[in-house]
């Protein structure tokens, strides 16, 4: 391949990326969707790219490439868009209320809350996304520590680094892991390696934190929710579609989106049943209502309505799918420049596997892990199994040392605005690098025969 990285449209094209990824950091401050930057970005680099290969007559290579660029993608956003599209359907369908209330039920102390918190989110992002189940735990945290900012604090730190750590040994569980499945460097089975090193990854942190957790019983409030008609019957189609997934992956070499479309199909046909059933009870409903004196506003605009999966599909992040779309294709085209064999030489040969992969974990917590990943998959280093689960590892769990390397950490912040901060975060970044230390060796000492194939 071609490098341009002392050529003129090499050093516009890094500047350009550059200049996206500030705006992307300062996106808060801005109010400014983080996906706009990095797709302009993504035009202005390719058509870079598409200069540089013209001038030593290879036009046609770009568009290869950039098609070989969009194929990921495309595969990544179908199967983003049905894990999604679950994820919502079942938060219509009041699976994490009802979950949430049954939690503030229990009357636990504040330090069983810590624990059981941190537990379940552990358990629940493996399956389910980080971003979801550190935003269900986040609202069991807030609902019993009301008016407790330091207990909500360390129990968010808590919920973000066992969200993290929870999705580092599932392809389900982080977008990382789901993009290094879908590559096939890492097979389904061999994720589980990864287990107690994520364990130990969580624990070590939630030892330390709890120690300065009191027992006493908060006075939390308990609303009433119930999970509506046809919600168990979506998450067991929801686990369904995961193993029939996998099995369609192991067994018959299927790239995963295809077991994830399939299911999402199933969905809305389920779905048409639900909302005919809903339909009929609505029109039941609505002429009674029209029958006590009930207002036309209140008829056309009722506070429930009959189920919809296009609604679902309407709440999906599209911002974070687009972003994805933009930091792809600029890291894919940084690629074709010769930017990633440059940075592979000098991480993968001059510095060892090792010692990158460990810096890989360190850049995610600064760096999103999604371009980190994908320039890491891109470089495409010839490494053992065991390399290919560490950097894995820790790209997924180095985003708990600083709030704002996770999707989990930037959306408690907004969740527990003024109580769950950086510097409140930040406060406990020893024990978190203490953790993230302690998985890498677990892991290196556990798993020693991946790294010999």
């Amino acid at each position: 391949m071609l490098s341009f990285t002392d050529h003129w449209t090499g050093y516009l094209a890094l500047t350009v990326f550059l200049a996206a990824y500030v705006l992307v950091i300062v996106e808060e401050n801005l109010d400014l969707r983080k996906s706009k930057p990095v797709m302009v970005a993504a035009g202005v680099i390719w058509i870079l790219t598409a200069i540089a290969y013209a001038s030593q007559d290879r036009s046609h290579v770009v568009a290869e490439l950039l098609r070989h660029n969009l194929l990921e993608y495309a595969e990544l956003l179908l199967f983003l868009l049905s894990a999604m599209t679950f994820i919502n359907t079942m938060v219509e369908r009041n699976v994490f209320t009802a979950l949430r209330t049954r939690l503030v039920s229990f009357g636990l102390s504040l330090r069983g809350v810590f624990w059981l918190t941190g537990m379940l989110a552990f358990c629940i992002s493996p399956v389910a996304d980080n971003l979801t189940t550190a935003l269900v735990m986040g609202a069991v945290v807030l609902a019993m520590g009301a008016g407790n900012g330091r207990f909500i604090s360390a129990a968010c730190v808590n919920v973000v680094v066992a969200a993290n750590a929870g999705g580092a040994f599932s392809p389900f569980g982080d977008i990382t892991t789901l993009m290094v499945w879908q590559k096939g460097v890492v097979q389904f089975g061999d994720f589980f390696a990864l287990f107690i090193p994520s364990l130990v990854n969580w624990l070590i942190p939630a030892i330390l934190i709890s120690l300065t957790i009191p027992r006493e019983t908060p006075s939390a409030r308990t609303e009433q929710a119930q999970v509506k008609d046809g919600g168990y019957a979506i998450v067991m189609l929801f686990l369904v579609t995961i193993a029939g997934t996998v099995l369609m992956h192991h067994y018959l070499e299927m790239p995963p989106f295809l077991g994830m479309m399939t299911g999402l199909g199933v969905l809305k046909s389920y779905g048409y049943f639900l909302r005919r059933k809903e339909l009929a009870t609505w029109a039941e409903t609505s002429a009674l209502d029209a029958e006590g004196g009930v207002s036309r506003r209140e008829l056309l605009k009722p506070a429930v309505k009959p189920f919809d999966v296009f609604i679902s599909m309407k709440r999906v992040e599209w911002d974070t799918l687009m972003f994805f779309y933009g930091i792809m294709l600029c890291v894919g085209g940084l690629g074709a420049l010769g930017y990633l064999a440059t940075l592979s030489d000098f991480f993968y040969k001059d510095l060892g596997a090792t010692t990158a992969n460990i810096l890989v974990g360190v850049l995610s917590a600064v760096i999103d892990n999604i371009p980190v990943m994908f320039a890491v998959l891109s470089m495409n280093p010839d490494m053992s199994v065991g390399q290919w689960l560490l950097v894995t590892l820790t790209a997924g769990v180095g985003g708990s040392l600083l709030s704002i390397g996770s999707a989990a950490g930037v959306a408690l912040m907004g969740q527990a605005r003024g109580i769950y901060t950086f510097s409140a975060h930040l406060k406990w970044i020893w024990a978190i690098a203490f953790g993230y230390a302690a998985s890498i060796a677990v892991h290196l000492m556990m798993n020693s025969a991946l790294f010999s194939r």
